[in-house]
């Protein structure tokens, strides 16, 4: 067996090994099983591209895997649940990075040998550039939107859309004039191109508001899949090729998903600016918002749920950034031991990625099938005694269904105002990533617990004790 043969068989393995994990990640239970099968793929595919180009600076090679995968394995012991979706946005701002940086090397290399590129070489050299530019640009002002460096609001100004198409329309420009010329252009023109690609990347999500970036983060990887595949048409990697496919049709699918969770179209959700005239409520409804609210006290709460049959827990940011997913765990099994039935209502967008409330609860070993999706939860709500929202502000509002004038009209919602009582545990009376106003606050039936999440549902815990 020949080294091509031996290392095309070796891609094989990765890809199956991909393919594989992949298909595991469809539920829960086999998710983990599902990680380390990739994590195998990956690494036979390092190994095998090491291989294949050895003695070729294989140095450099070692001392990259080394270095990302020690920053990488450092990253993940230390990065807190609550920030695991900047972490994702960083890491697929990594990937578009690294498709980009391929494309700029390779254009050095293949474009300044006297010869012209071919039409294949220069179309993908200019697609993985800026598709690259964008997702990394994208991703890292994603990152600072999530972790509150810069305003989660939609950023906007004057003529706004205007200046976005026409730096597009530029990127366009560049782009085709370097196919038009074979790659014989200028030794700058292609950076250029990457910094006016970098520049379209930021203003892309400038205007898209925190609410929203469930969609982006999963667009801007399904950009990163593709950039990856062009990127793998340069150097012939099949294996690249393959497993940008695969990345890039999951980021797409995942995108759709969520859009039809919100009900909201993909141009609305990229040029709408959701959010950007949101509310900023003071403390406890002091001024603006809803002023008519039931505030009850951890002891009334704790006699309603002790004495309920059944209740529904609805976990929302406000859980993960208090970190109250093990408290939240703890509440239920004390509930459950009185003859209690708790179930977890999961809606779709809840949180800062899709999947965060999954992931939070699984660290704090609830068990997968209490975990109802929205669509098999809402009929549960007109027999549910208590409905425990906590944090979970626009995927609760009723405005959703019955205010046509509401941006948020139409999106699906948890009908936890359809539950006999509902107990909302909020900080303040702010709105919330949406930055709007929610009027199940303002119900017969809601109470209000303020208050950090951790520190409320432990203090409900020991009252349910208590009794």
């Amino acid at each position: 067996m020949n080294a091509t043969l031996a290392g095309g068989f070796v891609d094989l393995i990765a890809i199956a090994l991909f393919i594989l994990g992949l298909h595991y990640l469809n539920t829960p239970a086999t998710a983990r099983f599902g990680n380390r099968l990739a994590m195998v793929g990956m690494a036979i595919a390092l190994v095998a591209a090491g291989w294949q180009i050895f003695g070729v600076a294989w140095w450099a090679i070692a001392l990259g895997v080394v270095v990302g995968g020690t920053i990488g394995i450092v990253a993940a012991l230390r990065v807190k649940m609550t920030a695991m979706p900047q972490m994702v946005a960083l890491y697929n701002g990594a990937g578009g990075g690294a498709a980009a940086l391929i494309a700029l090397v390779e254009y050095y290399v293949q474009g300044h040998n006297g010869a012209s590129l071919n039409d294949v070489v220069s179309v993908s050299l200019v697609l993985s550039a800026i598709i690259g530019a964008i997702s990394f640009a994208g991703s890292i002002i994603a990152f600072l939107k999530l972790q509150e460096l810069m305003t989660g609001r939609p950023i906007t100004y004057a003529g706004q859309q205007i200046v976005n198409g026409l730096i597009a329309l530029a990127v366009v420009a560049l782009g085709v004039w370097f196919v038009a010329t074979g790659g014989h252009t200028a030794p700058w023109d292609f950076g250029v191109l990457l910094v006016v690609a970098l520049a379209l990347g930021v203003l892309f999500v400038l205007p898209i508001g925190g609410a929203d970036m469930p969609v982006v983060i999963s667009l801007l990887n399904s950009f990163t899949g593709l950039a990856v595949a062009i990127a793998g048409f340069e150097i012939g990697s099949t294996l690249l090729i393959i497993c940008g496919a695969l990345v890039g049709a999951s980021g797409t699918l995942l995108t759709v998903l969520m859009g039809k969770a919100m009900n909201r179209s993909l141009t609305n959700v990229l040029f709408g600016a959701f959010g950007a005239q949101g509310g900023s409520e003071p403390a406890g409804g002091a001024s603006g918002g809803p002023q008519n609210v039931r505030v009850a006290s951890a002891d009334d709460v704790a006699v309603m749920l002790a004495y309920a049959h059944k209740v529904i827990i609805v976990p929302g940011y406000g859980m993960a950034v208090a970190q109250a997913q093990h408290s939240v765990k703890a509440l239920a099994d004390q509930l459950e031991k009185r003859g209690v039935t708790v179930k977890y209502a999961i809606h779709p967008v809840a949180g800062r990625m899709p999947g965060h409330m999954n992931v939070l609860l699984a660290e704090a070993n609830v068990p997968y099938p209490a975990l109802l999706d929205m669509e098999d939860v809402n009929p549960e709500f007109p027999t549910t005694d208590v409905a425990l929202v906590i944090g979970a502000n626009d995927v609760t509002n009723p405005a959703a269904r019955n205010v046509p004038s509401s941006p948020i009209y139409g999106m699906p919602i948890l009908d936890v105002d359809k539950a006999q009582n509902v107990i909302v545990l909020k900080r303040s009376m702010r709105s919330g990533f949406a930055g709007i106003e929610n009027p199940l606050y303002e119900m017969p039936n809601t109470s209000m617990l303020f208050g950090d999440a951790k520190a409320s549902v432990e203090a409900l815990t020991a009252a349910v004790k208590a009794l």
